[in-house]
């Protein structure tokens, strides 16, 4: 089931299924993309309890193998509605049966959409809810149109920063983490003008970047603007090896597994902590214009 909200600015919908966003919309123009199974049949993931891969889909914990998903396993979760209001949407997921097979940590995940303006900000709140210390990390993985509004084509977009900065792009290994970075070069050290053979590699993930990135056009006015406070890398993706008509910007706190390396939870890479009855907060806003 879908959710709707409008603030006569602004309008979006919002699945129960993984918390997903599936349409953001101004002036009737469609930002979000719609999710053409071609390419990627994804809309806005919210990634919890680990984001990008892991090596053969499994981790341990206190000596136990466990399997997951990429991404994990929020983005296919049925999620309740615990709120609704004339400009916000809150949704919850609780631990059960089928993600403690997953994830041994009992908790609570909630993800809450406000309207505020050409804004949409997405709250996320984190709370473990057992009697030990739980691991986890999150971010988000929406994918944007391109064109925003039919006119021009991907290689007349570039993403930039707001101020001049030398990020650093993590040099994967089969799609999976290495220890080294290698500059990530900006004209005019702040932007970087798309061209789909950028992902022939597949993703391209960035650090040491301000935490703000805008997708503009010189053929339009319109735009997107991400900001993401205490996210830690910023990762950018369409399926590789294709046209794709779209392109995800994605705010991360942590990181996929190391190539041919079993994590294991409590020294993976990123992983955020939180003791028992505690709870963690961020947001990420999304800015249409």
């Amino acid at each position: 089931m879908e959710h709707m909200i409008s603030n006569g600015e602004i309008s979006l919908s919002v699945a129960e299924n993984g918390a997903e966003m599936m349409s953001l919309k101004k002036d009737g123009a469609e930002y979000l993309w719609q999710g053409d199974p071609e390419f990627w049949s994804g809309r806005a993931y919210n990634l919890f309890p680990i984001c990008g891969r892991l090596t053969d889909g499994k981790y341990t914990f206190k000596g136990k193998t466990y399997e997951m998903m990429i991404h994990g396993f929020a983005k296919l979760s049925l999620f309740t509605l615990a709120e609704k209001g004339e400009n916000f949407l809150t949704f919850t997921l609780e631990s059960n049966e089928e993600t403690k097979k997953m994830y041994p940590f009992d908790f609570v995940l909630t993800v809450k959409y406000t309207l505020e303006g050409n804004c949409v900000r997405t709250d996320y709140s984190v709370k473990n809810t057992g009697d030990g210390k739980m691991y986890f990390t999150l971010g988000g993985h929406p994918g944007f149109n391109i064109p925003l509004d039919g006119k021009g084509s991907f290689e007349d977009y570039y993403i930039e920063f707001p101020e001049s900065c030398a990020p650093r792009a993590l040099k994967m290994d089969n799609c999976y983490m290495s220890d080294e970075t290698v500059p990530f070069a900006l004209d005019g050290g702040t932007k970087y003008a798309l061209h789909h053979t950028m992902f022939d590699n597949d993703a391209i993930f960035l650090c040491d970047m301000p935490k703000e990135v805008t997708l503009k056009s010189s053929k339009t006015d319109r735009s997107v603007t991400l900001k993401y406070p205490d996210m830690k890398y910023l990762g950018l993706w369409h399926k590789p090896r294709t046209s794709a008509p779209y392109i995800c910007i994605e705010p991360w706190r942590g990181v996929p597994a190391y190539y041919k390396k079993i994590d294991d939870l409590e020294t993976k890479r990123d992983m955020l902590t939180l003791a028992p009855k505690d709870e963690y907060t961020t947001h990420i806003d999304i800015i249409i214009k």
